[in-house]
Parts: C-alpha cells; structure tokens; sequence
C-alpha cells in the first residue's frame, strides 16, 4: 500500500530528515584518516539521542541479526550495510555513511558519501556522477510521471560515464515506517512502472560502482560488497512529490558548510 502524506505528516517527516542531515553533518566534521568508524558512529547515536530521537537502524532486522550500529558506514568496496567498529580509516578511502532516525513517530534515512582526506580524479567523478544522478531522478519525482522516469535518469547518467548501477538494491517509500511502499529502483524503463501522486514521500538512493553492478553479501549478513572489488558511491535525499518540482526534506546543505569541495561544487559552488 502507498500512503499519500498529509501537510503535517510531511511536516514531521521533514523534521526527521533534517536532524538525519544534520547528523550527517557532525560526522563530516570528524572523519578523517586515523578515526575508525566506530568513533563515528558513536558520536551520530550521542547527536541523535540528545536530539529526542530514536537511532532507527540499530536493532533492525530480524530477531536473530539485528543491525548493532546507529550508522551504516561503507567504506570503498563495500555498497552499503557495513558494520562501524574498529577499522580505520585512510587517506583517499570514500565512505558512504547512511544515517536513519524515528523522531515523534516518523522516519529520515538519508547517505552522503565522503573522502577521506584527498583523491584522485577517477574518484571525483564517480562521487560527482552519483551525485548528479540523485538530482536527475529528483527531477523527474513530479506528480504524473511514473516511478520507472526516476529510475531510467539515475541509470542513463550513471552508464554514460561508464559506471555500475546496482539493481538488487532500491531506494523507497518513508513515512511511518523506514521502508515503504513503492520501490524506487535505479535502473528502469520511462513511463513505466507505479504512478507518482502529489504527497508520495520517497528516499531516492543511487548506488552505483566504477565495475561490475553485481554484489553480495558478505558473512556477517550485513555488509553488502561489490562482486568485483570495485568501489561504490552512494547518495540518498527523502522527497515528497508535488506538482511540477519535488520537494528535497533532507539537505546536504549542513555538510556543504563543513567541507567545501568539488563533488558538492555544482550544487553549492
């Protein structure tokens, strides 16, 4: 079923995604080489419990394997799911940090993917790619057009620079629950797919690598890795459809005003 959100439903569900961005942002200020991620994902669960809210990733899951961490922190080859805890991280590694809350009964789940220190080109592009593709499908979250418009943007951009869109995994409805009803993959046909309606709220989430599109899942259940060692980006916004323009309730404005830097440069240069 797709719940179509009231004005003050959008309202809290954009009070969630913001205190996700700003999270996002208290890590930006952290991580650098040397921080092992189970610092940084210590410091986001402190940021989020002070902010009366509810870490919403950990214990997630099923009864036998719930997820043991507020954050997702995926380092280079790994897509998304890790596991933060003792590793370290390094000059040139790009980390994916994926952060959700529940705050008054709504949920935010939104991912920036960072540098660790300095980078070469290759990896400029493949964080400048997946970030435009977010925004491409963004523009096409408008009411009338179908899921498959959002899906068939973030797939033509992606594969015309020549990188992997990974099709296992797909963004999804928020709300009440973290995830919703409809999938929102990134790879898909225009004018396909479920019909997009004014107050649909979606978290719209490219992942996309410099190889193979193909994953798996590594022993602990959790940590989703490229099948070919290739790295990964991934970026997420939640959004609310609207007539003409979606509307963005996350931001990456918080993390903009930290770290200035090129992946960002066409959105806040």
């Amino acid at each position: 079923m797709i719940y179509l959100k009231s004005e003050s439903e959008i309202d809290k569900l954009r009070e969630a995604a913001q205190l996700v961005s700003r999270t996002l942002a208290e890590v930006a200020k952290k991580i650098s080489p040397g921080v092992t991620t189970g610092e940084l994902d210590r410091l986001a669960e402190d940021f989020i419990l002070k902010h009366n809210a509810r870490p919403a990733f950990k214990g997630y899951g099923s009864k036998s394997n719930p997820f043991p961490a507020s954050l997702c922190i995926s380092v280079n080859e790994e897509v998304v799911h890790g596991i933060p805890g003792k590793r370290v991280l390094k000059e040139g590694d790009i980390v994916s940090v994926d952060c959700g809350v529940e705050k008054d009964g709504y949920f935010g789940d939104h991912a920036y993917t960072f540098v660790v220190g300095d980078c070469d080109d290759k990896t400029k592009k493949l964080l400048r790619t997946t970030l435009e593709s977010l925004y491409k499908g963004i523009d096409n979250a408008v009411h009338g057009k179908k899921i498959g418009d959002i899906a068939s943007a973030i797939q033509k951009h992606n594969e015309a620079e020549g990188f992997g869109v990974v099709r296992d995994l797909v963004g999804h409805g928020i709300g009440k629950n973290m995830h919703e009803d409809p999938s929102v993959p990134n790879f898909g046909k225009p004018g396909k797919g479920e019909r997009l309606r004014s107050g649909m709220t979606l978290a719209i989430e490219p992942m996309i690598t410099e190889g193979s599109w193909k994953i798996k899942t590594l022993s602990d259940g959790w940590t989703i890795v490229t099948a070919d060692n290739s790295r990964s980006a991934h970026f997420e916004h939640d959004i609310v459809v609207r007539e003409g323009k979606a509307e963005i309730l996350s931001t990456f404005d918080y993390i903009a005003e930290i770290t200035k830097n090129e992946i960002l440069e066409a959105h806040y240069g």
